[in-house]
């Protein structure tokens, strides 16, 4: 290990040299009060930045011990200080030459707080990943500016960002209090027969379909309907009111722009923690919640479909369907049962999104299209099926079709922003107004048949890179010569996520994807060996960019390789 001085000096030796000659910094050193690691150094100014990491003790970094004696407490302190961190390097960053010279960054954050490598606390120290542009002109090395980055802004973002007494102590009390909160509310949802909740007091809006913070203007705050209000006692704030949807089949009815979707929203988001004043932060989701979508065009391998889809033209067989480009109808019902194959057990569904003629056949056109010349079982007709034969809850945003009525448990009108129970209106309305459609499930819902993946068929190489991983956008990943579209994979947050999955999927293949296991144990697996070992097992390096996702979103992403093939 070498000290700051000695840095400095190699820095101002490297000035106007060749800019691979940064190379020679790689390397641990000393300063006064932090321990600063250069793990990888960029080949060229305008290729990816330099990884590099802080370590403080505990004696300096300061932080008092209760307010990460707990995996919640841990996980909300570590993504306050990526937050700090962020906010920090953004006022000294500058651009100091060609290129990415000058950046210094941390992985970007959006509003929900997530377990990430970007901080980490061990019983020693506390440590913080970052990248950092080294700066250039063309390809010559400017060693002054590389020194007031490394020697001086460096040093100024660990004391403003990364010191206990640096800090205002009350928003981190306040974060790591609403995140155990949040977890222990979602801990209860299923003693209480319930799978999600949403307190009374949320602000649910978002400012658009881009930007996932509040709506500060004209949100009105939600508030529960008498009947489906309950009341939890939380770990910090005690009493909490809010509306409890319960399990078994809910319906969310109401007019357009009357903020049905947004409820549907917030609810599918609720399996993550939010940061305070998100005005969801205390919007809880059974944690096997998925969102379902049509998805035009998507690629399906192997999946026993039959459930919803058979008897297709030439008698061909939907109990292993495979096709390039799926349809609306099929895409949605592939969707629903990869879910059910991962563990799902709460599925979301909008019908802005959904295939038409997969959620319902009214009774005029079952007379007109006879059920032996329709391959399509609508979802109507199995969704009762699913929660009988599984346990698997449904919540459905429904504004055209109330048939739906007859098989709703729960039935919550959105009027203004504000919810209202009127599950017994609907029921009144359903027996007076008979459908006279003909129930077309069968008995029973059908099998959830696990499928084996072929580790041929998962190839992250590329030319002469054994793996080639990029992340474009919060919704494509490219692995090796293809490339993974997310974007019908709602509760997919952060671009982190993607690119843990990407290294998943990899991580997957080389441990456990051997031809043997079904996916559920493949997924089992890999999320015991994250949460026992923390999200460093997916790469060779101390990255600092990867965000911890769920089972239903790496099994998403291996279902959209293209490539895959199944036993």
């Amino acid at each position: 290990m070498t000290n700051r001085e000695t840095l400095r000096q190699l820095l101002l030796q490297l000035d106007n040299r060749s800019y691979k000659a940064y190379r020679d910094i790689k390397g641990r050193y000393q300063f006064p009060d932090f321990t600063l690691i250069i793990d990888r150094v960029q080949g060229d100014p305008f290729a990816s930045p330099s990884q590099l990491r802080v370590q403080l003790p505990h004696s300096v970094a300061g932080f008092p011990p209760n307010l990460y004696q707990t995996r919640s407490r841990e996980i909300a302190l570590r993504d306050y200080l990526t937050r700090q961190f962020a906010k920090a390097a953004q006022e000294l960053s500058s651009r100091r030459g060609t290129g990415k010279s000058g950046m210094m960054a941390i992985v970007p954050v959006g509003q929900s707080v997530l377990d990430r490598t970007s901080a980490l606390i061990t019983p020693e120290f506390l440590e913080v990943r970052f990248v950092v542009g080294l700066p250039a002109r063309g390809r010559s090395i400017l060693g002054r500016q590389a020194v007031e980055m490394l020697c001086e802004d460096i040093p100024e973002i660990v004391d403003k960002a990364l010191k206990y007494q640096s800090l205002n102590p009350n928003p981190i009390q306040q974060q790591v209090e609403t995140v155990e909160d949040a977890d222990g509310l979602r801990q209860q949802l299923s003693e209480r027969g319930l799978v999600a909740f949403i307190p009374d007091g949320a602000m649910l809006p978002r400012r658009s379909g881009v930007d996932e913070r509040p709506l500060l203007t004209e949100a009105v705050p939600f508030h529960s309907p008498e009947p489906l209000r309950v009341e939890f006692t939380c770990p910090n704030r005690g009493l909490v009111t809010g509306m409890g949807i319960p399990a078994g089949i809910t319906l969310i009815v109401g007019g357009g722009y009357h903020g049905k979707s947004t409820l549907l929203r917030a609810i599918e988001l609720g399996v993550y923690n939010h940061i305070p004043e998100d005005g969801r932060e205390l919007v809880v989701t059974d944690a096997g919640a998925m969102k379902i979508r049509a998805e035009d065009g998507r690629s399906i391998v192997g999946v026993d479909i039959s459930p919803f889809i058979n008897q297709l033209p030439q008698g061909r067989s939907t109990r292993q369907f495979s096709t390039t480009n799926a349809s609306g109808s099929t895409s949605q019902a592939a969707n629903i049962m990869e879910a059910l194959e991962a563990g799902a057990t709460l599925l979301l569904v909008d019908e802005d999104t959904a295939a038409t003629n997969f959620m319902i056949r009214d009774r005029r056109m079952q007379q007109l299209i006879a059920k032996d010349k329709e391959p399509i079982t609508p979802l109507i007709d199995k969704i009762r099926q699913l929660y009988t034969d599984y346990g698997v809850s449904t919540i459905l945003v429904m504004g055209g079709s109330g048939d739906y009525f007859d098989v709703a448990d729960t039935v919550i009108a959105m009027e203004n922003f504000q919810p209202d129970d009127v599950t017994a209106k609907a029921k009144a309305i359903a027996q007076q107004h008979q459908t006279e459609r003909t129930p077309e499930g069968g008995e029973t819902f059908g099998h959830i048949t696990p499928r084996i993946p072929l580790a041929e068929s998962i190839d992250p190489s590329r030319g002469q890179r054994d793996v080639k991983l990029k992340v474009r956008d919060v919704d494509e990943v490219v692995f090796g010569t293809e490339e993974i579209d997310l974007a019908a994979v709602e509760q997919i947050v952060e671009r982190g996520q993607l690119r843990a999955i990407a290294s998943a999927i990899v991580y997957a293949k080389e441990e456990y994807i051997k031809g043997q296991r079904p996916l559920p144990e493949i997924l089992n697996q890999v999320m015991a060996d994250i949460e026992t070992q923390g999200l460093d097992i997916l790469s060779h390096l101390p990255e600092g960019d990867l965000v911890l996702f769920r089972r239903f979103e790496l099994a998403a992403a291996l279902n959209r390789l293209r490539s895959l093939k199944v036993r």
